[in-house]
């Protein structure tokens, strides 16, 4: 079976071949050897391909550091052959039930009745020829189902793996049943070279041990939940770690849930580190942490990011695990050879082929709740090289920074003024409660809300800070940006024609506060960029030869015509484009970039991409659930100027690791995604139908008409306390169910590349 598809690894190679090049700087690691922690691929990349497949065993030694340690889950068939597969049943993970419909079977497995298809219950041939692997978690792609069939060792071995780690879970199941998983590891050939056995059974470790040839093999024992019991010795596992001395008489290291060494509480927040790893080194036990992988729930800490959760394991000031066993290894090894010790860095410089821009949206709205003086310090600390204020009015007259002319998406607006409901189809598509309907000071009563894409599908962010930090007017965001080190603002100025009918100025308000603060002066040290997408309004801003326009074309593009191009230059220098626009996507996976990019490079403007968010969910199956990865394909495949992100800190990490820089040719590197590399290995039928291609930019799309007059509006009414004080249960109980339901639709629709 491992000659099925003998030219995907060649292909694999050729993607990813840069990683095999010239050593890097030497790390000092606080591992028990004092040497870079191991990335241990459980089944291969299986957060990408099916668990202990062909294709995932062999990307993931394609994609990972040289020294890739291949993870087996044994199992055997009825006639004693060994083959990889993560849980004790197959039905989940593989199409057996549709082969062998009537063959489920139920059997006592450590005390408990256990329902399913049983690889025991079937011989090898009929396991090797008819069953085919499936992908068993719905966030990650189905595109390779029924592709492949099971793999074995020996086809495992056949890959000539690096490293080789073989995990016997159920040894007493299968002892029970006449079957040996002790002597088909003992009759394997010399030439297997198994690095590693692992297995929670103790007395499987011990029998072991007395007959296998510890030099060459390492036997780990592997911790399951602290109160499962042990089945040979019927203690829980909650015990046995506290006596961890008993395990060196037996195992020269352990593997723990991840959660033994740095526990979260029931808030999903971290607390402090256990002695684990401290007490096992003392020991002289090896320690390797298991769980790991980009698409399921992690601490809130993490923001998403998943390369700070592995350095957290690895690279804080008190010990490193030994070994990190992922189901998605490419991160693991970013975060290994790439990432740690990178902390202390500085940023490098931007511009000139050094590294893009980072632009916020909204301050670190993916931290705090956005374009709040919170989100604006974090991204500063984190940083954020220009910090961007969209602008909105109250209905006196106030500029302010908010993410949404709409106060119900982001603050707190629909549990206090229900009664300012309304409809303006120029602003948007749905109701909302708008700013200009409110003064400044019914502004001010209000909770900022953070609010995250992915909310309603389980997501949330930083539930801690979610109604913290207060707004600020644009006077004050232009004094917080003075006094930071960030190199610019970008003042982003929306529905300026609309609000103007209703007598707010909002050019004029922008222009008045960046005179007033000195913005417009020559020889200012921050940058202003002026970003819009209508016309008019970077036409007014001309006066201001000091400021940079931008002009932003928020919706998905596939390419731009060369008048477009040329009607874009006669009012803006730069350019922000969607997400949407960079690729062609079909079924989440990349198919080619598009030409927008180096057409608007070819007319010398500048190019931002927006908005990144960490979320997996917000990312292409070939991104790896990884948002560097995405990082890396804006920087170094389609050469972005700038980024426009909500965590501008993960966008730092990056450009601070010498891995952000291709040309160092390391032994490891953060590569950019190929698009069209992961659809070529689907089968045919697999994907559906591709939709078809964004329109291309046309003049007519970027003219827009004269500003209006600013209108004259009669003095603001008086607050309605009334209305803002309305909080009957009755109203709030249907408002708020009509949010969630609107929210949920809404977050399962905005899975998509915009």
């Amino acid at each position: 079976m491992g000659a099925r598809y003998p030219h995907m690894f060649l292909i694999l190679l050729l993607i990813h071949g840069a990683n095999a090049a010239l050593n890097g700087p030497v790390q000092k690691w606080q591992t028990l050897g004092g040497q870079p922690p191991l990335v241990i691929a459980r089944g291969g990349f299986s957060g990408l391909f099916p668990d202990s497949s062909q294709f995932s065993y062999q990307f993931a030694m394609s994609s990972s550091v040289h020294d890739v340690v291949l993870y087996c889950d044994l199992q055997l068939s009825s006639d004693g052959l060994g083959f990889c597969k993560s849980g004790l049943t197959l039905e989940n993970s593989t199409l057996i039930a549709e082969v062998f419909p009537t063959r489920d079977k139920t059997y006592k497995v450590n005390g408990e009745d256990i329902h399913g298809w049983f690889s025991l219950d079937f011989t090898s041939e009929e396991l090797y020829q008819n069953v085919t692997l499936i992908q068993n978690i719905f966030s990650r792609p189905s595109t390779f189902d029924g592709a492949m069939g099971m793999f074995t060792l020996e086809d495992l071995v056949g890959l000539r793996p690096p490293q080789l780690w073989v995990n016997v879970e159920y040894d007493l199941f299968f002892q029970e049943h006449k079957l040996s998983t002790e002597d088909y590891i003992l009759a394997l050939p010399k030439d297997y070279n198994i690095t590693y056995i692992s297995s929670p059974e103790i007395e499987f470790l011990k029998s072991l041990g007395g007959k296998l040839n510890k030099r060459n093999t390492k036997l780990i024992f592997r911790f399951l939940g602290e109160d499962v019991a042990e089945p040979t010795t019927k203690k829980t596992y909650g015990e046995i770690l506290k006596d961890l001395k008993s395990i060196k008489a037996f195992a020269s290291g352990i593997v723990v849930p991840k959660e033994f060494i740095w526990p979260l509480n029931k808030d999903l927040y971290l607390q402090l580190h256990t002695s684990l790893v401290k007490d096992a080194h003392a020991l002289g036990l090896q320690v390797y942490a298991s769980g790991f992988a980009n698409d399921v729930s992690m601490s809130y800490n993490y923001s998403y990011n998943p390369s700070m959760e592995y350095l957290q394991f690895i690279d804080n000031a008190d010990f490193s695990v030994d070994g990190l066993i992922t189901d998605f290894p490419p991160t693991a090894s970013g975060a290994v050879a790439c990432l740690a010790h990178t902390k202390v860095n500085p940023l490098p410089p931007p511009g000139n082929g050094a590294r893009p821009l980072i632009i916020t949206h909204n301050g670190a709205s993916g931290i705090f709740p956005g374009s709040t003086d919170l989100a604006y310090q974090q991204a500063v600390k984190d940083g954020a090289d220009i910090i961007d204020c969209a602008v909105r009015m109250s209905k006196d007259g106030v500029a302010f920074c908010l993410g949404s002319a709409d106060l119900s998406s982001s603050t707190t607006a629909a549990t206090s003024f229900m009664t300012k409901i309304s409809t303006v189809n120029e602003i948007q598509n749905k109701s909302g409660i708008f700013s200009f309907d409110l003064t400044w000071s019914e502004i001010q009563t209000l909770k900022p809300d953070l609010q995250g894409p992915y909310t309603q599908a389980g997501l949330k962010r930083n539930p801690a800070a979610k109604n913290t930090g207060k707004f600020v007017t644009l006077p004050e965001f232009l004094d917080l940006a003075k006094a930071s080190n960030v190199s610019g603002i970008l003042i982003e100025i929306e529905h300026a024609a609309s609000l103007a009918k209703r007598g707010l100025g909002l050019v004029d308000a922008v222009s008045g506060a960046l005179a007033n603060a000195s913005y417009d002066k020559q020889d200012s040290k921050q940058q202003v960029l002026i970003q819009s997408d209508d016309t008019s309004v970077l036409a007014a801003f001309k006066k201001f030869p000091a400021f940079r326009r931008v002009l932003i074309i928020d919706e998905a593009i596939s390419d731009a015509s060369k008048p477009s191009v040329e009607e874009i230059k006669q009012f803006a220098s730069e350019v922000t484009v969607m997400r949407g626009s960079i690729a062609q996507v079909n079924g989440f996976f990349l198919t080619r970039f598009t030409d927008v990019v180096d057409r608007l490079h070819d007319a010398n403007l500048t190019v931002h991409v927006g908005v990144l968010r960490n979320e997996f969910m917000n990312l292409g199956f070939d991104y790896w659930a990884d948002p560097i990865i995405e990082i890396a394909t804006y920087t170094s495949s389609v050469m972005a100027d700038s980024l426009v992100t909500e965590f501008p800190a993960t966008a730092a990490a990056y450009f601070k690791s010498p891995c952000s820089d291709l040309s160092l040719n390391l032994s490891y590197t953060i590569l950019p995604a190929h698009p069209g590399a992961l659809v070529n290995l689907a089968a045919p039928g697999a994907l559906p139908p591709a939709l078809p291609p964004a329109p291309v930019l046309e003049p007519a799309d970027v003219l827009d008409p004269p500003l209006p007059p600013v209108a004259v509006s009669s003095p603001p009414e008086a607050p309605n306390t009334k209305a803002a004080d309305m909080t009957s249960s009755a109203v709030n109980s249907h408002a708020g169910g009509c949010l969630l339901l609107v929210g949920a639709i809404a977050a399962l629709l905005s899975i998509s590349f915009h």
